[in-house]
């Protein structure tokens, strides 16, 4: 927008939960403004409804609208999630599992033995560094205990959530329609721009255009508004991540409950397995230039012990990359329109609630100008980019051999940012970590504690065939005694979830 035209109607194209989500963050934003937020929704045109993981972020995003836990996560059948277990990523002894942890308070503690004994270890020491045992949930993850401390603990501990996709959706929306939010369900069949460029009207199927000051696309890979209208450039990276494919199905699950993300290394990509509190999703995230679908589904089965199951599997594709111009003109894209990053790390809503909050800050200032364009786009492409470059180091790192899939990851056949290739050279040289992180500013994407915990776990040291102190006794004891106390003051994983629950 070249112009600065007064904001008075939003309108959020699609729902799921990206558009229902993007509709209460702007709502919440602009409740005190005299301005009409509606969400268009499709009664024919589906959601993906697969990602089923999250970060801590969407805490705050529940605690800023004023939703309890004990309200949207047994409608959702929600757990919580302590963190991810990468198992047979490493090859090399002592590492061929490690647990990425959400750091909570109580780590400001051992987080520094951490670091110094991975320092250590990197100089040659014989010393333990791996994550596992550096971290409250790690543990908690280890013993199926919710990371929710009774009263009495002093420290506050962060988790993010395990959820059903598809659920939370219809959980945002009604709380979208609460909160005064309009819905029409309506099919838009096309787009009507201005003079300027701008986005003035959609149109939809046996109705008027609907008209708006401001439009979020929110229409999923379809990105009716930012790329078919708008024909904002798209930039890919397929040259940096092969994957491109996922199969989704479902399993039961046990009595027990975990709380944590299992990300498993397959042939020709990695396979999820999040506990939620009726089931199970499972998936497997892979390469088509390696495999064939039928094969990766066979390989999936058989992991699961489900070759003989009639249950249905369903088959995505993939296009990872973000767009140009996340805000172009009148139109801002959140959700799957303005960009994916493949699930490994969950960071799906993270991206979208981000998008959509750091939009609102120059809402509320009523600030559209370009040069605010300029400056929000370059903030989201740097998320997007950030993000990007850790996953990427998961493969990178990777010892395994047993396919060309992995080779081809490990050898770095695709390119490797500059700025990931100066973390790499840092972490291999001895340098501190940390600094080189804090100095790319990249410690906003992951912090410095992530960093570690995906190098050290992933064995990235001197000597790789010697299994150090890992396995066994080390320096560590004492601190592994320490987070086992710690852990006394947090209840059985469905014992917490059943209490949410309403006694009927």
């Amino acid at each position: 927008m070249t112009t600065q035209k007064p904001v008075k109607k939003i309108m959020i194209v699609g729902g799921g939960s990206a558009g229902w989500m993007a509709a209460l963050i702007i709502a919440h934003s602009v409740k005190e403004k005299d301005i009409e937020v509606t969400v268009v929704e499709s009664p024919t045109v589906g959601v993906i409804g697969v990602g089923e993981g999250s970060t801590p972020v969407l805490k705050k995003f529940f605690d800023n609208l004023g939703i309890q836990e004990s309200e949207w996560m047994p409608e959702c059948n929600a757990t919580y999630k302590s963190g991810i277990a990468f198992d047979g990523w490493s090859t090399k002894p002592g590492h061929e599992s490690y647990f990425h942890p959400f750091v909570t308070m109580i780590d400001n503690l051992t987080l520094p033995v951490f670091i110094n004994n991975v320092k250590a270890r990197l100089n040659g020491e014989d010393v333990c560094a791996l994550p596992n045992k550096f971290f409250l949930s790690s543990k908690l993850a280890e013993n199926s205990l919710a990371p929710i401390a009774a009263h009495n603990f002093p420290f506050f501990t962060t988790y993010g959530y395990h959820f059903d996709a598809m659920l939370l959706g219809k959980f945002l929306h009604k709380k979208a329609l609460e909160m005064g939010i309009r819905h029409i369900s309506a099919h838009i069949t096309d787009t009507r721009l201005d003079a300027s460029g701008n986005i003035a009207a959609v149109l939809i199927e046996g109705g008027d255009p609907l008209e708006a000051d401001f439009f979020v696309d929110c229409s999923g890979f379809a990105a009716l508004l930012i790329g078919k209208a708008l024909k904002t450039p798209f930039v890919s990276y397929a040259d940096h991540l092969l994957n491109d494919s996922a199969i989704a199905m479902p399993t039961e699950i046990g009595a027990s409950i975990p709380t944590q993300t299992i990300s498993t290394a397959m042939k020709y990509g990695w396979s999820w397995k999040i506990p939620l509190q009726n089931r199970y999703g499972n998936g497997y995230v892979y390469s088509s230039a390696f495999t064939t679908p039928e094969k990766a589904e066979q390989e999936l089965r058989e992991k699961l012990g489900m070759l003989e199951s009639d249950t249905q599997a369903r088959h995505l594709k993939m296009k990872l990359g973000r767009v140009e111009k996340h805000w172009n003109k009148n139109c801002l894209a959140v959700g799957l329109s303005q960009g994916f990053l493949e699930p490994l790390e969950a960071t799906a809503l993270y991206l979208t609630q981000m998008t959509a909050a750091i939009f609102c800050l120059f809402l509320e200032k009523g600030d559209l100008s370009e040069q605010a364009q300029n400056v929000y786009n370059q903030q989201i492409n740097d998320y997007f980019d950030g993000h990007r470059n850790y996953i990427i180091a998961h493969y990178k790192t990777n010892t395994r051999t047993d396919t060309d899939y992995w080779k081809a990851n490990a050898a770095n056949l695709h390119t490797i940012p500059d700025s990931l290739k100066q973390v790499f050279a840092t972490w291999l040289e001895g340098r501190d970590l940390g600094d080189e992180i804090r100095r790319q500013k990249i410690d906003t994407y992951y912090p410095v504690a992530s960093w570690y915990s995906l190098m050290a776990g992933m064995g990235v040291f001197p000597q790789p065939d010697k299994p150090a102190a890992d396995t066994g006794p080390g320096q560590s004891e004492p601190l592994g005694d320490f987070i086992q106390r710690c852990a006394l003051n947090f209840q059985d994983h469905r014992t917490v979830l059943s209490a949410q629950r309403p006694v009927m």
